[in-house]
């Protein structure tokens, strides 16, 4: 029996076990090689190979022991057909030139542009990785990508990776976090190396690297780094970085760098707003065969706020709790699979919470904020500080108004005008989401 006969009869027997999108998006992506004593399934990315060997290895094991009456050795790794292979514990590999597109680039088969949910707080850095995607190597290069964790930056970076692809197939994309960028140059240094490993990253179509963060602080990798960068933008090659934060304000990272990244475009993501969880929350459950009802993805998303893998995580564990009970997701049932979730997030933000990020941010008394001053100067703040309130608690209006000693119809007109000035005021934009993420994360 050959590797691919085996795997095609094991793959029959595993779509009787598992979702459709986990078939799809970590079974079927897998290639076999089979010899003796062994099956090596090769994963086109690291992603799909942990999940893979993180939750598929039994099932498949099970699979395999019905098909055959000897056994096997089952190793799960990255690498393609003709390619070399990656060694099950290797924290990771260098690649060499001459691998195809995909199996070089590693892309997640998930992150396209087309599955990105877009809404106000990422709208920016979608249509800037758009615009990057159809002109790679033009005006904005770099692509710098910065946010919090979970917000969609690696989505998008993978995404443009994914559409440059569909342009032109024989495009070489290398993608790599800045971490495993880190390792594979001391690797390669210490291996003699360092000349395939500068000519692999140098003569990329298009490289992407995850949080360049990483590279703070350590000169000899800024250094390589540097002159990677250096032949790509001359060679008009397109490069799109993520980092955590504004890369001005990253401590050591080298000043030449600092310039550079200047020389393109930097797009920030903020957290989703309510709208845009419900949107994320209702893809993701049609990635994993269920139709979400919006009730329940309100649900959700009015008490899970921080960013989209917490989102994610939730439904994750809502989905695996329906299947198993075999009952409808329902907002009750919602409530009661999630409670423990639920209850971490409502012990973490609280009206006295609130009012002391919001008294501490705008460097004013916490009795201010029940005062009946109306300064400009006292008066926005508390406005914000009641629209957070309605936002991140489960408190009514005449409740929050209480709180702050003011009347229900105050809490309503504040909640509605910082909405307003949201749109407006780049200002009260940047304080109402410098607030939200620290009350949330």
């Amino acid at each position: 029996m050959s590797g691919e006969t085996l795997w095609l009869d094991c793959v029959r027997r595993l779509e009787a076990l598992l979702p459709e999108s986990d078939l799809n998006t970590f079974i079927r992506p897998l290639h076999p090689v089979l010899s003796t004593e062994q099956l090596t399934l090769l994963a086109p990315n690291r992603v799909v190979c942990d999940r893979v060997r993180r939750d598929f290895v039994g099932p498949i094991r099970k699979a395999l022991s019905e098909l055959l009456s000897y056994d096997l050795t089952l190793n799960v790794t990255v690498g393609a057909p003709n390619r070399p292979l990656v060694a099950p514990d290797a924290p990771e590999e260098i690649t060499v030139p001459g691998s195809s597109a995909f199996a070089s680039s590693r892309l997640d088969p998930r992150y396209t542009l087309d599955a990105f949910i877009e809404g106000k707080s990422n709208s920016q850095a979608r249509a800037a990785s758009q615009y990057v995607a159809s002109m790679p190597g033009g005006q904005y290069n770099p692509l710098l990508i910065y946010g919090d964790s979970g917000l969609g930056k690696t989505h998008l970076m993978h995404g443009v990776g994914h559409a440059i692809l569909a342009s032109n197939p024989k495009a070489r994309i290398v993608y790599v976090g800045a971490e495993q960028w880190l390792n594979q140059f001391t690797s390669a240094i210490r291996l003699g190396r360092a000349e395939e490993f500068k000519n692999h990253y140098r003569t990329a179509d298009a490289l992407l690297i995850d949080d360049i963060h990483f590279i703070a602080g350590k000169e000899r990798t800024q250094e390589e780094f540097f002159h990677t960068f250096n032949a790509l933008i001359d060679g008009k090659k397109q490069i799109v970085l993520t980092c955590d934060r504004y890369p001005k304000e990253l401590d050591g990272l080298d000043e030449r760098l600092k310039t550079r990244f200047a020389w393109g475009l930097s797009v920030p993501v903020e957290s989703p707003d309510l709208e845009t969880r419900v949107a994320i929350l209702i893809s993701k459950a049609e990635q994993q065969g269920l139709k979400l009802k919006e009730d329940v993805a309100f649900l959700i998303a009015r008490r899970v706020r921080s960013n989209v893998r917490e989102l994610e995580g939730a439904l994750n564990r809502l989905v695996a709790s329906a299947r198993l009970s075999g009952t409808a997701v329902t907002p009750e049932f919602a409530t009661e699979s999630l409670r423990d979730m639920f209850a971490v997030y409502d012990r973490a933000i609280t009206l006295d919470n609130i009012k002391k990020e919001v008294a501490g941010y705008f460097n004013i008394r916490l009795t201010d904020l029940n005062s009946v001053r109306r300064t400009r100067m006292l008066a926005r703040p508390r406005q914000i500080a009641m629209s957070l309130a309605k936002e991140l608690t489960q408190h009514s209006f005449t409740e929050i108004g209480d709180s702050f000693g003011k009347d229900h119809t105050t809490v309503l007109h504040a909640h509605r005008k910082v909405a307003e000035l949201r749109e407006s005021d780049v200002r009260v934009r940047e304080d109402y989401a410098n607030l939200l993420r620290k009350l949330t994360t």
